[in-house]
């Protein structure tokens, strides 16, 4: 499969004026033409961090290293112009808030205009019909009149369709989607994740699904990348991941899953939280969590090791057995 999005080594520091905390450590990714990955994980693990960091979104306070590569063309450390070229025209990114991502005083027809005039340099009459398009092909009904609303009067489920419209006014080549769904009922939830595997399917486009959520992303991702404290600890394609999963966080993660069929259980909590990027625990950092943990997973971090094919996973039981 060729290769749209290369991400090597990607760190990233936050300046806080008295200390300089790293939140990222050494992020490595890649994205096929026309893939879906899935990235999970529970909030504070980094997801969201590393896409913000990945198109030059984070602020002045953040030093970011490492490699990152459109289709061959390096982002990272390069002039303003380029990365304005690919944001929204190449590289799309639905935020999870739409509430707080739309300008509250502009009607939904000037903000997918703005992204029409900037990306396509339509304008005018043009811009206007292909708003409409846009919100017909999102599956906005009455599209014409919803032109003239202003976000408060729409629902959170379409201003989500209005978020995924102006993202697809660029017509881009990968569509970054930051738990789209998280503030909406169970009912719009699958009509969003129907809409974005749909528009996939007929543009061709690459897409990240990033959630906390591995229920979200199993239906909706060709790969699954699991983040915790700020690294990849287990990547692999989907069904697999869910058959055979070789990282403990990734084990509770299934494990906190209802089954839809089969007897009744008890689901099991992961104990604790994640911790802050500034009080991480010695080697691995899951392992004041893990039920599995021994005495050599405060030795080191472990590195992401292959435990199949197309399967990786940072655990030191797994390199051993790999060793063995």
């Amino acid at each position: 499969m060729e290769t749209l999005v290369s991400i090597r080594g990607l760190t990233v520091d936050f300046d806080l004026g008295t200390r300089v905390v790293r939140v990222l450590h050494g992020v490595d990714l890649t994205i096929g033409k026309g893939q879906a990955i899935g990235l999970v994980g529970e909030s504070g693990s980094g997801k969201s961090v590393t896409w913000l960091a990945a198109l030059g979104l984070l602020g002045p306070r953040a030093h970011v290293g490492g490699s990152v590569q459109l289709a061959g063309q390096s982002l990272l450390g390069g002039p303003p112009a380029v990365l304005e070229a690919v944001r929204g025209r190449r590289v799309a990114m639905i935020f999870q808030d739409p509430a707080s991502a739309l300008n509250p005083v502009h009607r939904i027809g000037r903000q997918i205009g703005e992204a029409l005039r900037l990306h396509r340099g339509l304008e005018g009459a043009a811009a206007k019909a292909e708003s409409k398009r846009l919100l017909e092909r999102v599956g906005i009904a009455d599209a014409a009149r919803r032109l003239d609303d202003y976000p408060h009067q729409l629902s959170g489920g379409t201003n989500q369709r209005v978020m995924i419209a102006m993202a697809l006014a660029g017509e881009p080549d990968m569509l970054v989607a930051d738990e789209p769904t998280t503030a909406l009922d169970a009912t719009i939830q699958a009509q969003i994740l129907d809409l974005l595997r749909e528009l996939r399917r007929d543009g061709g486009m690459s897409m990240v699904l990033i959630s906390h959520d591995l229920g979200v992303v199993a239906e909706n991702s060709d790969r699954i990348a699991v983040m915790y404290a700020g690294r990849i600890v287990e990547e692999a394609p989907t069904a697999e991941l869910f058959a055979s999963p070789r990282h403990p966080y990734t084990s509770g993660l299934l494990a906190a899953l209802p089954d839809l069929d089969g007897p009744r259980r008890r689901l099991v909590a992961i104990p604790g939280t994640v911790p802050e990027p500034s009080r991480l625990p010695p080697g691995c950092a899951f392992a004041p969590r893990c039920p599995q943990a021994i005495a050599a997973c405060t030795a080191g971090v472990p590195p992401l090791v292959h435990v199949g094919t197309d399967h990786r996973a940072a655990c030191i039981r797994v390199q051993t057995a790999v060793a063995a």
